[in-house]
């Protein structure tokens, strides 16, 4: 019995040492290109938020840590910058909105320095398929709403929906979640205003 065990266990942990660096070897043929891919999605993201001939530097490396309650939590947000000629012309910014429905909801807002959005993308959530969901580009094209519009003021009445007297459709049955995202890409683009003047502040992305 004991001989038996002895073998079984042998076999499993010659087993275990084989898949192990089968495993190691498939990593290591396959990081780079997954890596590339991930970066070439990431540029994607980025280019539906900030329309790319709008810049000509690689927005995706020049990236900032940036905390401020105004993007809905104390943690930090990421801020890429896109520049042209080496000018800071806009910059895509990580937001959160801590309203939704059913928890965050994590955003991608891409605008200008002077109130003009380009585009909004949502990120992560959870909210309730068939209504809150809407907000997710495979679901409805409810986000494109936001592309090209500026934001004025902080008193801007028009950023919000409809049933707050603003432009915003919202959803049948949901309007938690569209005020909520409104809400927090008001609050971002008004906060991107301010980038300029506390840029060389920012600590980058890469700084612990």
């Amino acid at each position: 019995m004991l001989e038996t065990m002895r073998r079984h266990g042998i076999t499993l942990a010659i087993f275990a040492a084989c898949t192990t660096g089968l495993t190691a070897i498939v990593y290591s043929l396959t990081k780079d290109r997954i890596a590339e891919q991930t970066a070439l999605q990431h540029k994607i993201l980025l280019d539906q938020v900030v329309p790319a001939a709008l810049y000509d530097n690689k927005m995706q490396d020049e990236c900032y840590l940036v905390t401020d309650k105004e993007l809905g939590n104390k943690q930090s947000h990421r801020l890429y910058l896109a520049r042209k000629n080496g000018i800071p012309v806009a910059a895509a910014l990580e937001s959160t909105a801590p309203d939704g429905y059913s928890g965050a909801i994590q955003l991608l807002v891409g605008a200008d320095f002077s109130g003009k959005v380009f585009g909004v993308r949502v990120t992560e959530h959870h909210e309730t398929p068939g209504l809150g969901d809407k907000i997710d580009t495979r679901i409805s094209n409810w986000i494109y709403a936001f592309s090209g519009k500026t934001i004025m003021s902080k008193n801007d009445h028009t950023w919000a929906v409809k049933k707050d007297g603003g432009e915003f459709d919202q959803f049948t049955g949901a309007t938690i979640t569209p005020r909520a995202v409104v809400n927090a890409v008001k609050r971002t683009a008004l906060y991107l205003e301010t980038v300029p003047t506390q840029l060389s502040s920012l600590p980058t992305c890469g700084e612990k």
